[in-house]
């Protein structure tokens, strides 16, 4: 039997957007898998040294609960429905979101995105830059961490174009 492959593109550049497909690879190599991930466009944020460059944006994100991780129980345990016209308005929200949403990943113990993608390349998760995005948005490739693999789009295609998963992050 063939060895199963999972292609991932990944195109968001948040600190919750970058979750997902790092999860999802580093499960999926553990099963065996072949994994390429490419990056993309916004997606290229999650490759970079310095990681502190993610924020949270809740604007928009009626799906996003925003649970204080401090204070009493039945504090934290409420769900602070904030309408977007106060997110939008009030300086700094976004940082006060990214603060809260790392104060819950530390609290409940969960890895850190630097963390899973240095899992990912452990397990030897294939990391591709799209090297159109990185020349459009003109980084350098000192920004990034090493072991990429600077590339087309068209290069991706052979290999999604044989996986038994094809994800969109």
């Amino acid at each position: 039997m063939d060895e199963k492959k999972l292609a991932i593109i990944a195109t968001k550049g948040t600190l919750d957007w970058a979750y997902p497909p790092f999860i999802l690879a580093s499960t999926a190599a553990a099963l065996n898998y072949q994994v390429e991930m490419f990056f993309t466009f916004y997606g290229l944020q999650l490759l970079r040294k310095d990681l502190s460059v993610l924020q949270v944006s809740p604007l928009g994100n009626p799906g996003m609960p925003m649970k204080l991780p401090i204070g009493p129980k039945w504090l934290r345990n409420m769900n602070l429905n904030i309408p977007n016209a106060i997110q939008a308005l009030v300086p700094g929200y976004e940082s006060l979101a990214t603060l809260m949403m790392k104060k819950t990943i530390t609290n409940n113990g969960v890895a850190t995105i630097a963390e899973l993608r240095e899992l990912c390349q452990e397990a030897e998760v294939k990391f591709i830059a799209c090297q159109m995005t990185v020349e459009l948005f003109n980084f350098d490739h000192a920004d990034f961490i090493d072991g990429l693999e600077y590339a087309g789009a068209a290069m991706f295609f052979e290999f999604a174009g044989e996986s038994d998963i094809c994800l969109y992050t």
